[in-house]
């Protein structure tokens, strides 16, 4: 069983337990854990990278939890770091091979580059998912139709099979937000994204699903009008986590096209922290919100 001394991994329970399971997770709260080792005993990055014959890089992305673990490796920095408790050595070991198990999203990993599957870990890991979108609806509250539509513009020479692969990816990440222990999804969105979508039959059933989905308790939509006056979020579109395990930090999501950042510097989640903020205060509130999309449907239907 694992412990609850400062050290060892945090024990969860109840939905938060179901909500870190997934491999992402779980490999940031073992790297959390081992930094806070290392750093409890005054140990540089550089040291515990000698100590398993590794760099200092690995040592990092190790901490950071961006690749797997070898539990040769964790045996090695906890003797180093001077754990000897056999029950916290195992509980350790333990989180390891949790770890490593692939997440349900591995099967798909084909198609998916590794900068994205690190995001799928994260977003079923979540308690609370903040996103701005600029462009497009947000992938959690798309349509299969406008889902298949988008994932054809973005991946205009791929087959068939892979748009298809695609599309229930994205149906599959969906399920997220009706299970047991869903996370709060709060989006904002520009008015704009909504008339992207290609044909009025598409956009009605886009328009009639956002209504639907902002019905649940656990999602806010909210809608930055198209003449609205500019705002500080502009620049492009974010996400923003956060994790009901007190040993993950909050962690920004900037998706490129071929690419992707994710940030977890204090003063970078506090900056688009506030931007958010400041987002929600300008763009329609959530009752508004839905008057503009019963709104804009009946136009939809002239």
């Amino acid at each position: 069983m694992v412990g609850t001394s400062p050290s060892s991994p945090h024990p969860t329970d109840g939905h938060a337990s179901r909500r870190l399971r997934g491999p992402t997770a779980l490999r940031i709260v073992l790297g959390t854990q081992l930094r806070r080792l290392r750093e409890a005993r005054g140990i540089t990055a550089g040291a515990a990278g000698q100590a398993i014959h590794a760099s200092h890089a690995k040592i990092c992305r190790m901490e950071l939890g961006r690749v797997g673990f070898k539990e040769r490796d964790v045996t090695e920095l906890l003797t180093f770091y001077g754990i000897t408790d056999e029950q916290e050595r195992r509980a350790f070991l333990t989180l390891v091979r949790r770890a490593n198990v692939p997440g349900w999203w591995h099967q798909y990993s084909d198609i998916v580059p590794n900068w994205f599957e690190t995001y799928l870990g994260l977003e079923q890991a979540s308690a609370v998912i903040r996103t701005y979108q600029l462009q497009l609806i947000p992938d959690l509250l798309q349509t299969p139709q406008v889902a298949r539509t988008i994932i054809q513009l973005t991946q205009p020479h791929q087959p068939d099979d892979d748009t298809e692969r695609r599309l229930a990816l994205r149906m599959t990440r969906q399920e997220i937000l009706t299970q047991p222990g869903a996370p709060q999804l709060w989006a904002v969105l520009e008015e704009a994204a909504l008339w992207r979508v290609h044909g009025h039959s598409a956009m009605r059933e886009q328009i009639q699903h956002l209504i639907e989905m902002a019905e649940l308790p656990n999602i806010t939509l909210q809608i930055v009008p198209i003449h609205s006056k500019a705002h500080p979020a502009l620049g492009g579109q974010f996400t923003i986590l956060r994790f009901s395990n007190p040993h993950l930090p909050d962690i920004v999501y900037l998706e490129q096209l071929t690419s992707a950042l994710y940030l977890d510097k204090s003063e970078d989640v506090q900056h688009y922290l506030i931007i958010m903020d400041r987002l929600s205060v300008q763009a329609n509130s959530p009752t508004e919100t839905i008057k503009l999309l019963n709104n804009t449907l009946k136009k939809t239907l002239n």
